[in-house]
Formats: structure tokens, C-alpha cells, sequence
């Protein structure tokens, strides 16, 4: 007897710049054809209660969200087909909680983290936040990982891996989002046993998911990849697919996805 093929569950990721903005550029049209069962949006820059009815009732969707205390910035939210055990949506350290950069859904023994990780660029404080945000978020999906947990995690990380991840990486080396200290941090996520699942299927150049507004660089693909899904090592061999997808506009960014065997999340 033939056997019966799992069910996949999608996770799509995206840095949608302003969801207000993203709504009216037709964000539950791509929802509605891209047809996840987890959508984990970074950079809301709005508060629950400035959204739309449309945004908060999406059928089918358990909608979740984390928002800057300063309006208008940061932010993230989670809309899943899947009921999760458990919600956490603060880290306990004020100064990352202010900025509402992260939502933690657990599901069986699989840990979901949507996270906006900070931009590095204003000044040196908000370089040495990012980094110590940076150092918290390690930290804390390694306890995850050491207690026997499925660790993914999403999002803007805003910063470029290797020279491959970006156009134009010798004008951009001393630059934030590709400084030495920043790409440091993904080699030790990376030593530390998670998977940059993009990688597993593409190992190619040109593949990038932002693209600078003004210069028009998406016209010319002059781009960054800042934004990943990673894994925890003990379950590599469940990565069904990851993937960039290019063509869908309504942000400088574009949405990343992930699919993984339901057995994972029930």
C-alpha cells in the first residue's frame, strides 16, 4: 500500500515596511494566494488597535501582535492556521520590549520566534543595542535548543551573511548590516547548530530579499539578503523546501518562506 504523503505546513516571513501600507498594496490578496499556515510579519509600525477590521479578522487565521511603544516604528505579528500551546510576546529586558521585536509561539515540541532584529545604523548606541539584542536572542533559543526543543526562527535580521549575500560587498564593509562583528554573530548561530535553510537549496549568487527605494535597485537587483529562516540541526533532515520570493512587491523587502512536515506543530 501506497504510503500516504504529511501534509506540509508553509511559514512565510516578511518585513512588509508599515502593514497599514502593506494592506493597502493588496497584503491579504497575496495572502489569500500564497495560502500559508503561518504568516510572521516584521516592521507593523502600527498598534493593534489602528488596524483595519479586515486585518484583525482574517478567517481561518489566529492573528498575534507585538508593538513598539513608540507608534509608527518596529513591531511584529503572527497570523497561523495553527493553534499554538503557548504565546510569549515579551523577553523581559525593557529596552527590547519597548520596540515589540519579537513573538514566541510554541507548538508540540517546535518553538516558533518571529523577530525584527534592530538596524544597526543610526548611531553607535543603536550598533551596540543591536548587538546586545543579538547576544540575548542567541542565548535564549540555545536553551530552547539544549532542552531538547525544534527551534525556527524568522525575520529581518539586518545584517548580510557572507559577500555572496549582498551585491556589493566591498562598498559596503564598513558599512552597517555587513559589518565584521555583525556577520560574526550568524557564524556562531551558525556554530551553534542552526541551518540557514535558504542555503540548503540554493547555494547561488544574486538571490537577495531588500533592495534600496531610492536608488531603484530592485530594477537592477543591487540587493542585500537580511532576511532568513533558520532551524535547529535536529530537524535539517524535515526541511521540505526554502525559498526567496522575488517577485512579490508591496515592500523594499520581499517575503522569505519555509516548509516543514506537520508533525512538527501538532
Amino acid at each position: 500500500m501506497e504510503k500516504k504523503e504529511e501534509k506540509k505546513v508553509r511559514i512565510i516571513s516578511w518585513n512588509v515596511n508599515g502593514i497599514r501600507a502593506a494592506y493597502r498594496r493588496g497584503l491579504l490578496d497575496f495572502m489569500l494566494d500564497s495560502d500559508a499556515d503561518i504568516y510572521c510579519f516584521q516592521e507593523t509600525k502600527a498598534h493593534k488597535e489602528q488596524l483595519p477590521e479586515e486585518l484583525l479578522n482574517i478567517k481561518g487565521y489566529n492573528p498575534y501582535f507585538a508593538s513598539s511603544k513608540r507608534k509608527g516604528y518596529s513591531g511584529v505579528c503572527i497570523y497561523s492556521r495553527i493553534r499554538p500551546e503557548r504565546i510569549v510576546y515579551n523577553t523581559g529586558i525593557r529596552r527590547f520590549d519597548d520596540e515589540g521585536r519579537i513573538i514566541e509561539l510554541g507548538f508540540n515540541n517546535t518553538v516558533l520566534f518571529n523577530v525584527y532584529f534592530p538596524n544597526g545604523g543610526a548611531s553607535e548606541e543603536r550598533l551596540n543595542y543591536k548587538l546586545e539584542f543579538y547576544k540575548y536572542f542567541l542565548k535564549t533559543i540555545d536553551i530552547h535548543k539544549n532542552s531538547g526543543k525544534h527551534v525556527i526562527f524568522c525575520g529581518d535580521v539586518n545584517t548580510a551573511h557572507k559577500e555572496i549575500d549582498l551585491a556589493r560587498p566591498a562598498a559596503n564593509k564598513n558599512n552597517t548590516g555587513f559589518l565584521p562583528q555583525e556577520r560574526a554573530w550568524i557564524d556562531n548561530v551558525i556554530d551553534s547548530g542552526y541551518i540557514d535553510t535558504f542555503r540548503q537549496f540554493n547555494p547561488g549568487p544574486g538571490n537577495y530579499t531588500w533592495w534600496d527605494y531610492k536608488t531603484r535597485a530592485r530594477e537592477r537587483n543591487v540587493g542585500w539578503r537580511l532576511d532568513y529562516f533558520f532551524i535547529s540541526e535536529n530537524i535539517r533532515s524535515s526541511i521540505c523546501d526554502a525559498y526567496i520570493m522575488k517577485d512579490i512587491m508591496g515592500s523594499d523587502h520581499c517575503p522569505v518562506a519555509l516548509e516543514l512536515p506537520l508533525h512538527l506543530f501538532i
